[in-house]
């Protein structure tokens, strides 16, 4: 029996039928909300290793880029400082503005004065990907290992901020890793290795030499049956013995 447009068994789908109509309108709604976020979201980054060891007395770079995927304009960024105790405040050794991608970095005074920021320089660098607002601290004493932030704020971005943060380590000397150890059992294991390889090599060209050798052997063995049976048809018969 076919149902009409107007049977009640089309009017009971028909609420079910709304509701994966808005259900699915809302996962979209959703998807296209996240996918916003993500392309909108400020990436600043200090690499992949965040741990720096520095020695004593020399200069060491503090990196960090920042990059957007729908670009940057009237940038303000700078650089703090803590110690590994949160109860000092942290110092700001830098700030600066960056009008776009184009336009060189800008400094900003700073109120609070301090040594620090004597020893500290900007050597902004862009490429196609990202840009570059990473600091040279010069003459690093110990006094200078704790906590790095790099902060950037973008108002293209309604004024969305992140910050990547380096940790310092100042050293008197570097320690010397005795690798000998290491240097050994890679020499064993490749002697080992190597020594496999020489083995299989030998057994292949000994398995090649054998089977050479005894396709050699058939074929003579075959060549003599063949001349034997040759000189054999070729003899003359013998002639019948008379009889008695």
């Amino acid at each position: 029996m076919a149902l009409g447009v107007g049977s009640p068994w089309d009017r009971e789908l028909s609420p079910h039928r709304g509701g994966l109509q808005w259900h699915s309108g809302l996962m979209i709604l959703l998807l296209a909300i996240f996918i916003a976020q993500t392309c909108l979201a400020l990436e600043v980054s200090v690499g992949k290793n965040n741990q720096i060891k520095a020695r004593n007395g020399t200069d060491i770079t503090l990196p960090c880029t920042f990059a957007s995927c729908i670009g940057f304009e009237d940038v303000t960024f700078s650089w703090t400082y803590r110690t590994d105790n949160d109860t000092f405040k942290a110092e700001e050794l830098y700030k600066g503005t960056l009008k776009n991608k184009k336009s060189m970095p800008k400094s900003v005074p700073i109120l609070n004065i301090n040594e620090r920021m004597d020893r500290v320089e900007l050597i902004p660098s862009n490429n196609t990907k990202d840009y570059n607002l990473s600091l040279i601290l010069k003459n690093v004493d110990f006094s200078d290992a704790g906590r790095y932030t790099c902060i950037v704020t973008n108002k293209k971005e309604k004024n969305a901020s992140h910050n990547a943060t380096v940790y310092l380590t100042v050293v008197d000397k570097f320690e010397v890793v005795d690798n000998t150890l290491t240097l050994i059992i890679a020499s064993a294991v490749g002697g080992v290795i190597g020594l496999l390889i020489l083995i299989l090599v030998m057994k292949k060209i000994i398995t090649f030499i054998i089977k050479r050798n005894q396709d050699k052997k058939k074929d003579c063995l075959v060549s003599s049956s063949v001349n034997e049976n040759t000189d054999n048809a070729s003899k003359p018969e013998s002639k019948a013995k008379p009889k008695a």
